[in-house]
């Protein structure tokens, strides 16, 4: 699954089009590389998302095409 569309379709970032800004601006790695928008998530891959002063890192779980609000945060477990 494309990296913006994990970010949306998972509710961490709330549209796409901002999920792909944030890309494009280096503010998302994927197992500690810089990540472009186009970028392929797989199940146990490491996101780390820089939103201001804060860092928000998460293991992907699932990668469904659609979620719904209530299981959304099933897609990812966050880390510490």
């Amino acid at each position: 699954m494309r990296l913006d569309k994990y970010l949306k379709v998972s509710r961490i970032i709330k549209r796409r089009t901002v999920a792909n800004e944030a890309c494009d601006a280096g503010r998302v790695s994927v197992n500690g590389k810089a990540a472009k928008p186009s970028a392929e998530v797989a199940v146990g891959d490491v996101l780390e998302i820089r939103m201001g002063a804060r860092l928000l890192r998460v293991r992907v779980t699932n990668t469904s095409e659609h979620a719904t609000k209530a299981s959304a945060a099933d897609m990812y477990e966050a880390l510490p």
